[in-house]
């Protein structure tokens, strides 16, 4: 009797030959219309990198030049100028103990930091490159810095309230150009959370109106 294989097989038997319709051992199946390709990730890599090469080159076509060692320490005596304008406020209020917070202790706390990184600052003024000259977005910062001063002086004598809700208004409408509604909305919530927060349920001792 003849052998059921005649010497023909499925694949992944040893020796003789393939069966009829079977693809070939050792070789890929034809890809059929229905299949999908490959997957590519290499192509894509390149892509993502090549725009991120090219928004930097476009971030650094618009950034203002170098700030120089001058403008370094025109910046650092801002901050220690700062810092000193809020200790000054801080003790106007009264510093207070780490055992019994007053309404200046925070303040100090602040004031203190400011006037160490602006002396961090003019130690590092000659090696500083990452710095940018003083454009129309620097004297926003410094529009912003000075209400933070205005804020420290006249907190103890009207009270947080309405020097904190103008504080909040001024940087949303006119530094971050949010629109009136929710600059007025957001300010109005902020202060009265704080107030909420800081002197009904923990009777922080903060200079208030109410």
């Amino acid at each position: 009797m003849t052998p059921a294989h005649d010497g023909a097989h499925t694949p992944g038997s040893p020796g003789g030959r393939t069966a009829a319709g079977a693809t070939p051992q050792g070789s890929v199946a034809p890809a059929t219309p229905g299949d999908s390709p490959p997957a590519t990730p290499v192509p894509a890599t390149l892509h993502d990198l090549e725009e991120a090469v090219h928004q930097l080159e476009v971030e650094a076509e618009h950034r203002p030049p170098p700030a120089g060692p001058v403008t370094n320490l025109v910046v650092a005596a801002a901050v220690i100028a700062l810092g000193v304008a809020t200790l000054l406020g801080s003790l106007s209020l009264g510093a207070g103990t780490a055992a019994q917070p007053a309404s200046g202790t925070w303040p100090l706390l602040i004031g203190v930091v400011l006037v160490a990184l602006g002396l961090g600052l003019v130690a590092t003024a000659r090696h500083t490159s990452d710095a940018e000259r003083f454009s129309r977005s620097s004297w926003l910062v410094l529009a912003g810095l000075a209400t933070m001063v205005v804020f420290v002086a006249v907190i103890g004598v009207i009270g947080f309230e309405i020097p904190a809700a103008l504080l909040c208004f001024v940087w949303l409408r006119f530094l971050g150009r949010e629109s009136w509604r929710s600059s007025i909305l957001t300010s109005i919530g902020a202060v009265v959370a704080f107030y909420l927060i800081f002197v009904a349920a923990l009777s922080v001792p903060i200079p208030h109106l109410f």
